[in-house]
């Protein structure tokens, strides 16, 4: 597999458009334009549009709000800018290794190693596939979501400038709406996506099917 390489992704103009107007989609070569903890070179591509990120032992975002202390920044994350000020929905499928539990594959969005949103396909504590969200500021909150029998999902981060909505889905056709809160943030942003193992020894994560478009969701209920 070659190292980190450029990903194919489509963009598309406007959130909305007035009735019989027609929205084209161009396709472009996307590349990141951060690599976090090392990302960079635990990256590996196979075929166009399919790539791999390998975590290592311990690896971790997540800030303790409680007692015993506990704070990790360290899991390799791969981000791009974006106008945090224009509408924008970011997608991909991914197919994590999930050896331990807290073993996932995530999407982020990212200010500082103090202000992030992580949004992961992971193992909890039975070892069972679950859909979590964390959003932290200082510290940060930790929300399981639904159980997924399956060993790939989808996940879609939306906003329109004034909220943003987190999804996922099996088919990339009927999306679940996972939560929806203010888009607080600053105008530049950076988004992207990562691997952890905060309990195991390192996760291989598969990720695919990646879009980034300009355009927001029209029913940020449905995700469509």
């Amino acid at each position: 597999m070659q190292k980190y390489a450029l990903f194919l992704l489509a963009f598309a103009s406007g959130c909305s458009q007035a009735p019989g107007e027609q929205v084209s989609a161009e396709k472009i070569f996307w590349d990141f334009t951060e690599s976090l903890n090392g990302a960079k070179e635990q990256t590996a591509q196979g075929n166009p549009g399919i790539f791999q990120i390998t975590s290592g032992a311990e690896t971790d975002f997540f800030i303790e709000p409680g007692s015993p202390p506990y704070e990790k920044a360290n899991a390799p994350l791969l981000l791009k800018l974006v106008d945090n000020t224009k509408p924008f929905t970011f997608s991909f499928k991914t197919t994590p290794d999930h050896i331990v539990k807290y073993d996932a594959g995530m999407a982020f969005v990212y200010v500082d190693d103090k202000q992030w949103l992580k949004f992961a396909y992971e193992a909890d504590e039975r070892m069972n596939r679950r859909i979590v969200t964390v959003k932290t500021n200082g510290f940060s909150d930790d929300n399981n979501h639904d159980v997924i029998n399956a060993p790939s999902v989808y996940l879609k981060i939306s906003s329109d400038t004034k909220v943003i909505g987190f999804y996922y889905s099996l088919d990339k056709e009927l999306w679940q709406l996972v939560r929806i809160f203010k888009n607080e943030y600053p105008p530049t942003l950076k988004i992207g996506i990562g691997a952890q193992s905060p309990a195991g020894q390192g996760n291989k994560v598969i990720f695919e099917d990646l879009e980034l478009t300009n355009q927001c969701v029209k029913d940020f209920r449905m995700g469509l």
